[in-house]
């Protein structure tokens, strides 16, 4: 967008410009970060800078509020600023790539006076969806991203579709809680407790193995024990609110997600997510066209697409899907079919990924039909009657040729029909009001589709068979 404004400068409040300039100045002075790999102290002054920066923002304009000055900002330093911030995001990202092609979904930070590091939590479809979103992967790297999570524990081959997050084995109420007197006596605490007063931190079984005290509902309530106890030193409290947090874990605890099976937890496939995924894969595919990738990229990706899609209730058998196939459900956990049935957010990817199938989109106000992605199998192979209803909430009824398709945009029917010369025709009424040999509307006829003004009745659109998909093999 600013790419393409012709203005010099834009007028903006003081407060404002001073907050971006303490930002772009962080940015600015930092981008010799963007070749090496962030360290944790320079992450922690990045952390801190554009911290400072949006506190002093926000406590100058809650103790003065706007004061109405204004003061201009050049499209050049604009545009300079978003170039440079999009570079520490992308390198944000390069720098989540995991050694299988995944990318890491979740970070934990651990913040000290001068540090900030970083672990990561399992591996997690969502991070997979969200990186192929943003749009910053190839062909090649998508493409990759997509083979290693077939490959992965997230697949799940009874379902042909993809968990949350990988399964894993819990531990057992014994397990719990339990520290084996080597692995206490290796990291050297062992030895630090000798000859101290630790019954109100650690107890020992007959078994020889180590407990944390029982009541402890958190590392507060440790660091609260070792501040009443005289025998613990600065050391020793730190050694043994790290071995609590081995034990327990708490700062990874992600919910249902680590916990429990059922209800979106482990074993379970959301299938909210897998749609977000099947249309994440669509808009590579469709970034992949536009930036004329190979066949050999592009290919693949589409086999990957439409695997996912017939992993999706809608395409399975009622005793695969465990339910009625055309009704939305939540999840499907391990071992039943699916679950929780409701009008879940599935249902807007399922129809955004639909007509990007279809090939519709707009651009530069112009409606296009673009099907490079539609498979020649979804075409009628004998002539039909369908019922819809127009823009006046009245049922009609049009017949349908052989090699034909059928659906509406914003209430218009729309029929796509083999022939070997394309091109698209607008009818009101029985009169054509607008031919093209391309496969675009003009604008005017467009703003009448899209705001449904009820003066066009029928959109024919002719499609040379070439350009549709064979039915695309599986992905291995």
């Amino acid at each position: 967008m600013l790419a393409e404004t012709s203005l010099d400068s834009v007028v903006v409040s003081d407060e404002m410009v001073d907050f971006y300039q303490h930002i772009a100045d962080t940015l600015r002075e930092n981008q010799g970060l963007l070749h090496e790999k962030i360290n944790d102290r320079d992450r922690k002054n990045l952390l801190d800078r554009f911290g400072n920066a949006a506190s002093d923002f926000r406590w100058r304009v809650y103790q003065q509020a706007f004061d109405g000055a204004k003061r201009p900002l050049t499209l050049d330093s604009l545009r300079s600023f978003a170039t440079l911030a999009q570079l520490f995001v992308e390198q944000t990202i390069r720098a989540n790539r995991r050694d299988d092609n995944l990318y890491h979904g979740y970070n934990l930070m651990t913040s000290t006076a001068d540090a900030v590091s970083i672990e990561h939590l399992n591996v997690m479809l969502e991070g997979q969806v969200a990186v192929l979103s943003a749009g910053s992967l190839s062909a090649a790297e998508s493409l990759g991203l997509l083979d290693a999570l077939k490959a992965s524990s997230v697949f799940r081959e009874d379902q042909q579709s993809y968990l949350l997050y990988p399964n894993k084995n819990l531990p057992g109420f014994l397990q719990k809680n339990t520290i084996p007197a080597d692995q206490l006596a290796q990291s050297g605490i062992l030895g630090k407790l000798a000859g101290k007063d630790y019954a109100a931190i650690l107890e020992k079984d007959l078994l020889g193995n180590y407990h944390f005290n029982g009541n402890f509902k958190n590392a507060g309530d440790l660091e609260a024990a070792l501040e009443a106890g005289k025998d613990f030193d600065a050391t020793l409290k730190r050694d043994l609110l790290r071995l609590f947090e081995a034990t327990f874990q708490h700062k990874a605890f992600t919910g249902r997600s680590g916990t429990f099976f059922g209800y979106e937890g482990l074993g379970s496939i959301y299938w909210h997510m897998v749609s977000k995924l099947r249309l994440a894969v669509l808009e590579t595919i469709v970034k992949a066209r536009e930036e004329k990738a190979g066949i050999d990229h592009v290919r693949p990706l589409l086999e990957h697409y439409y695997e996912i899609t017939e992993g999706i209730g809608v395409h399975k058998s009622p005793e695969l899907y465990g339910a009625f196939p055309t009704d939305p459900y939540s999840h499907t956990p391990s071992g039943r079919g699916a679950q929780q049935p409701g009008m879940t957010g599935q249902v807007k990817e399922d129809i955004l990924a639909r007509f990007g199938e279809l090939g519709v989109l707009v651009k530069n106000g112009e409606l296009q039909f673009m099907p490079d992605f539609l498979r020649k199998n979804e075409f009628l192979t004998a002539a039909k009657t369908v019922a819809f209803f127009d823009v006046n909430g009245q049922r009609q009824q049009l017949q349908l040729p052989e090699n034909s398709l059928f659906f509406t945009c914003c209430q218009v029917p729309v029929v796509y029909m083999l022939t070997a010369k394309e091109g698209v025709a607008v009818f009101s009424g029985n009169e054509a009001v607008y031919q093209s040999e391309t496969l675009l509307l003009d604008r005017e006829i467009t703003h009448k589709i899209l705001n449904r003004s009820g003066e066009i009745q029928r959109i024919t659109v002719r499609l040379n068979p070439g350009r549709l998909l064979d039915q695309p093999k599986k992905a291995d």
